[in-house]
C-alpha cells in the first residue's frame, strides 16, 4: 500500500525546517548545547513553536488548538529532530494527549488552552520505581505540569521538587523529579499515551536519521583524496545508499505508525514497535556514518556531527530500545 504525507502535511514540516534553517540554526543549537547553567528552553523558539501552532497541533479546536492528529506532530518531531532543536514541545505535546485522553472536563479547560499557547510547560515521566521518584524527566525542572505514572493509570503532578540530571546530550535538559500529591486523570490512557511518546521519539530519530545522512552526502561530494571526492568511492557510495534505503524505510514506519494510532488500527502495537526499533537503529547507523565520514573534523567538538550522534543515541533507548521493540515483534507475529 503506498502510504505518504499529503501536500499540507508536507507544508506543515517544511514550515518547521524553514524556521529553523532561517532563525535557529546549528550556531544556535551549539549556543544551548554549551550553556551548561541554562534550561535548555530557549524563548525565541518557545515562541515560534507557540505562535505556529507546533504545541496546539493535537489540542481540540474547542480547547484553542488545531485538531489535528498523531500524523501532523510526527511531521513537527521528525523536523525538529533534523534541527537537532532543544526545548520542551515533545513534552508539552504529549502532556496534553495525556489530558485529552484522559482527562476530566475540568483538568482540560485548565490545562489544554495553555499548553496549546505556550502559557505553561508540559513533561512527562513515565519510568520509575521508587514512589514519588520520577527519574530523568525530559524538561522536568521548568515544567508547570508533569503526567506522572499512578497505581490507576496517569496523574498530573505539579510544583514537584526537580534536581538535574547530567547527560551527554545537552540539546535535551533531565531532571529528576521528587513528586508528593498527583492529582489522578479520570480514565486510564498509559498505554495510549505511550504509544504517542514512542511515534514522536521515532519521528525525532527520523528527522535526526535524515538530516545526518544529508550533511555526509554533501560533505562527501565536496571534499577531495587523491584528487577526487571520496564520494565517488564505491564504498562510501555503497554504505551510504544501505543507510539512505533504512532512513526511507524508517520514515514510513514512523508515518504509518502515526496514521495506525490516530485510526485506532489493530496493528498499531506492531507499528510503533516496528517504528520505534527501525528508527533508533538507522539513526545510530546514519549518526556514526556522519563522524566516520567526515575525516578528523567529524571527531571534533567544533563539528556539529557529535549533536546528531549524541541525540540519536539518548533517543534510541527512550521508551524501549532496539532489542526490546524486536522481540515484541517477534511476540506478536510468530
Amino acid at each position: 500500500m503506498f502510504f505518504a504525507l499529503t501536500e499540507d502535511q508536507q507544508e506543515f514540516g517544511a514550515a518547521v525546517t524553514t524556521y529553523l534553517a532561517e532563525r535557529f540554526d546549528m550556531e544556535a543549537v551549539r549556543r544551548v548545547f554549551e550553556d551548561a547553567d541554562g534550561d535548555g528552553n530557549p524563548g525565541s523558539l518557545w515562541k515560534a513553536a507557540a505562535e505556529q501552532g507546533w504545541l496546539a497541533v493535537t489540542v481540540p479546536e474547542e480547547h484553542d488548538g488545531l485538531g489535528l492528529g498523531l500524523v501532523e506532530a510526527q511531521v513537527i518531531a521528525r523536523a525538529l529532530g533534523a534541527g537537532v532543536a532543544p526545548g520542551p514541545w515533545r513534552g508539552t505535546v504529549l502532556a496534553a494527549e495525556a489530558i485529552r485522553l484522559a482527562g476530566s472536563d475540568e483538568q482540560k479547560a485548565a490545562w489544554l488552552p495553555r499548553l496549546a499557547s505556550g502559557d505553561a510547560i508540559g513533561a512527562v515521566g513515565l519510568r520509575g520505581d521508587a514512589p514519588g521518584v520520577v527519574p530523568a524527566v525530559e524538561y522536568g525542572a521548568i515544567a508547570d505540569v508533569v503526567v506522572v505514572r499512578t497505581p490507576d493509570g496517569l496523574g498530573l503532578a505539579t510544583g514537584a521538587q526537580a534536581t538535574p540530571v547530567g547527560s551527554y546530550d545537552r540539546t535535551t535538559r533531565l531532571a529528576t523529579l521528587d513528586v508528593a500529591e498527583v492529582e489522578p486523570l479520570p480514565d486510564d490512557a498509559a498505554a495510549q499515551l505511550t504509544a504517542r511518546a514512542t511515534v514522536l521519539v521515532a519521528a525525532d530519530l527520523v528527522g535526526i536519521a535524515r538530516e545526518a545522512l544529508s550533511r555526509t552526502v554533501a560533505y562527501d561530494r565536496e571534499r577531495e583524496q587523491f584528487g577526487v571526492p571520496v564520494g565517488s568511492f564505491q564504498a562510501l557510495k555503497h554504505a551510504l545508499a544501505d543507510i539512505h534505503v533504512g532512513v526511507t524505510m524508517a520514515e514510513h514506519a514512523a508515518l504509518y505508525a502515526a496514521h495506525a494510532v490516530d485510526a485506532g488500527l489493530d496493528d498499531v502495537e506492531l507499528a510503533v514497535a516496528v517504528a520505534k526499533a527501525k528508527a533508533s537503529d538507522v539513526a545510530l547507523q546514519s549518526t556514526a556514518a556522519m563522524i566516520q565520514y567526515h575525516g578528523g573534523i567529524g571527531y571534533t567538538w567544533e563539528h556539529e556531527s557529535h549533536f546528531f550522534y549524541k541525540r540519536a543515541k539518548r533517543l534510541a533507548g527512550l521508551y524501549g530500545g532496539v532489542d526490546q521493540h524486536r522481540e515484541r515483534i517477534a511476540a506478536l507475529t510468530l
